[in-house]
């Protein structure tokens, strides 16, 4: 890769209370994660949003802008919490996407987990599998999930929105 040629930076998300991500850097590598944004016993009602807005704001400085934010747009929750901190993170990234003008968009569940693993409705250890087969050590299904969604990108739509 030429100096001149350098990779826009790709963010993927699987948004909860654990955010699993995964971040194709402007050199090529790739670096995974999760982040807990669980509220503490002292915390307002929108401190975990708040936490996670920093959060993204560090991670992009760091990596040096983001371009571009895929995520797992979740239809349908187990829970009312679930879906609403699902809802809560979503709005928060999408609005602190807006502000910087970084494209994003949601991944359906089932389009991950096909292209992962060739079903659409692959239990959780099967995709962590999948990521250990590229080779990555996933801590958990959501970090496994996030590096599922960024290799989607990649090899579908150019990591580009």
């Amino acid at each position: 890769m030429t100096q001149s040629k350098k990779l826009r930076p790709i963010l993927a998300l699987d948004l909860g209370t654990t955010t699993g991500w995964a971040l194709r850097g402007f050199d090529g590598l790739v670096t995974t994660g999760t982040a807990s944004f669980k509220p503490g016993r002292y915390d307002g009602g929108g401190m975990r949003y708040l936490r996670f807005t920093n959060w993204l704001t560090e991670l992009d400085r760091l990596s040096g802008p983001v371009g571009t934010i895929w995520f797992e747009e979740v239809r349908r929750q187990a829970g009312t919490d679930a879906a609403h901190v699902y809802g809560g993170l979503m709005a928060s990234l999408t609005s602190w996407a807006e502000l910087r003008g970084i494209p994003y968009e949601g991944v359906p569940v089932g389009t991950i987990k096909r292209h992962a693993i060739g079903k659409g409705n692959a239990p959780k250890q099967a995709m962590i599998d999948a990521a250990r087969a590229r080779g990555f050590n996933p801590a958990d299904d959501n970090e496994a999930d996030a590096i599922a969604i960024l290799h989607w990108a990649i090899e579908t739509q150019g990591g580009v929105a």
